[in-house]
């Protein structure tokens, strides 16, 4: 198969010269700065991973709180350094298993988790004091780490030493994925009285992950991400200041989530432009003055849309692929997809060796020697420029139409990642984007050549959550829940901190649907702007 040698382009569309030179990059050691200063382009640490590997981390979770523990056990003795947790649509969306809603869908996608006893169950024999927890939750965040801090505090640990992160970003959701519940303002109340909260009692706890992951996974293009990233973590400072926070207050616990795909120097050169993007809103916009209110610290994740069903076995590649360019542009924190994704949630063999591909980065190719290595290249500085510029254009658009929640309402954010994918499909659908056994170099049956096995979900598990959830409801003071649930909805229309009351109700026995029924009745449900 011949090349195409016309307008060589990034994924993104920004030009490829075939040769790059000086004058392509204005990039000084003076205008770059040092690893771990501002404005942070080339690390935030000054000995990056010569002085630690970045947290290797799997994504898990499924079927019941006990089969999970299991999953979660089993990755740390197998050299996982952090726990990520996936939790089923209910649990996403505020329903308990017994909800009209969840039927069909309790502990498919992630585990199920409602009570208490369930986050017990989930974290059984883990020092949560001694172990970073990533959970993947929006619109329900306020409730799991709430039963979360619960139970390490059950178990005698320092709630000040909890370390991790929820990702607690709504925004994203309402644009690009769709498991929101309550509308933008109460969204931003309950997500800046977390910020509050998280500050007083968790300092080393982010108490958000500003995810562009799933605005790429959309269709958008490495640009966008950057950009629409940006703009909600615009607008989640903008409402925490508004709610009298100090920006320095709460900024360095903010953390970020970015997609890893294919397009290497791209994706490289991507995350260099994304901390200086952030160096600069921070001290320019809103005039942050600890150093780490500047840092953009942020977890990696290989490409999920990138995954093929035909030829898994390629997935492998691919996501080495990705893994080393997280590596190299400096990410904090890397899930490696396994290579049976794009069939179902992956088993426990495959888990291994998306882990084990962390690891041999880690250990055997001696990138993690040099901090950086790759600054100073005419084509990365010249790409990393480029991203920047672009991505400070489209803030700029956002400003001049009102802001995120404006743009958002609009149908303007939702249509630039519409038009994106239709645009990246069209490619890949005509074969000027190749896709190794999807377009190109396909197997004469279109399958895999090697038969993998595939993890599935019993569907007895969703009755035996129900009576789990029944049977805990029938061991708590029904007086005392209540209290909690009318107190956190009251809590709602005054100016009490909400995270602190979410606190008090799961210790009283409330459910996750409980909770956020509580919640419904206060700011009621989002409805999409539909009409673009």
């Amino acid at each position: 198969m011949s090349l195409d040698k016309k307008n060589f382009e990034t994924r993104s569309g920004v030009p490829a010269k075939e040769t790059y030179g000086p004058e392509d990059s204005s990039a000084t050691r003076e205008s770059l700065g040092e690893p771990g200063q501002f404005p942070f382009t080339r690390g935030v640490q000054k000995d990056m991973y010569r002085g630690r590997f970045w947290t290797m981390r799997q994504y898990a979770g499924f079927g019941t709180a006990e089969e999970s523990n299991q999953r979660y056990h089993y990755l740390l003795s197998q050299g996982t350094t952090g726990l990520s947790v996936a939790f089923d649509l209910p649990t996403q969306l505020g329903f308990d298993p017994d909800h009209p809603r969840s039927k069909g869908e309790v502990g498919k996608v992630g585990v199920s988790i409602a009570t208490l006893d369930d986050m017990r169950l989930l974290f059984r024999g883990i020092d949560q004091s001694k172990v970073s927890t990533s959970m993947t939750i929006n619109a329900t965040a306020s409730i799991l780490l709430a039963l979360y801090v619960a139970v390490a505090e059950e178990k005698g640990a320092s709630v000040k030493e909890l370390r991790g992160t929820v990702q607690n970003d709504v925004l994203k959701e309402y644009v690009a994925r769709g498991n929101y519940i309550y509308p933008a303002e109460g969204t931003l109340r309950i997500t800046t009285d977390m910020f509050a909260w998280c500050a007083e009692n968790t300092p080393k706890w982010n108490p958000i992950s500003i995810s562009g992951y799933h605005i790429r996974e959309a269709g958008s293009t490495a640009i966008q991400e950057l950009a629409f990233t940006f703009a909600n973590a615009i607008a989640y400072a903008e409402a925490a200041v508004k709610r009298g926070l100090s920006i320095d207050q709460f900024a360095g616990q903010l953390s970020f989530f970015f997609n890893v795909h294919s397009d290497f120097f791209e994706e490289i050169a991507k995350f260099r432009a994304a901390r200086r993007i952030w160096a600069r809103l921070m001290r320019e916009r809103f005039g942050a003055k600890d150093p780490r209110s500047a840092m953009l610290r942020f977890h990696a994740q290989t490409a999920g849309s990138t995954l093929t069903a035909q030829q898994p076995q390629n997935n492998v590649a691919r996501v080495t692929l990705q893994a080393l360019a997280a590596v190299l542009g400096g990410t904090q924190s890397l899930h490696t997809n396994s290579l049976d994704e794009a069939l179902a949630l992956p088993t426990e063999a495959s888990a291994r060796l998306a882990l084990r591909t962390q690891q041999i980065i880690a250990y055997e190719s001696n990138v993690t020697q040099t901090v950086d290595p790759l600054a100073g290249s005419w084509f990365v500085e010249s790409l990393t420029r480029e991203l920047e510029e672009k991505t400070f254009q489209y803030l700029e658009e956002i400003d001049r139409r009102g802001g995120t929640i404006q743009c958002i309402e609009q149908g303007f954010i939702q249509n630039e990642i519409a038009n994106s994918a239709y645009r990246d499909q069209k490619k890949i659908d005509s074969g000027d984007i190749k896709v190794v056994g999807v377009n190109c170099f396909k197997d004469e049956n279109g399958s895999a050549s090697v038969p993998i096995d595939i993890l599935k979900i019993p569907p007895e598990l969703e009755q035996a959550a129900v009576e789990r959830l029944r049977n805990y409801k029938s061991k708590r003071s029904a007086g005392g829940t209540r209290d909690a649930l009318r107190a956190i909805e009251e809590g709602t229309k005054s100016n009490q901190n909400i995270q602190a009351l979410i606190l008090q109700g799961v210790k009283a026995g409330a459910t996750l649907g409980e909770i956020s029924d509580a919640l419904r009745n206060s700011f009621g449900l989002y409805q999409e702007f539909t009409n673009f």
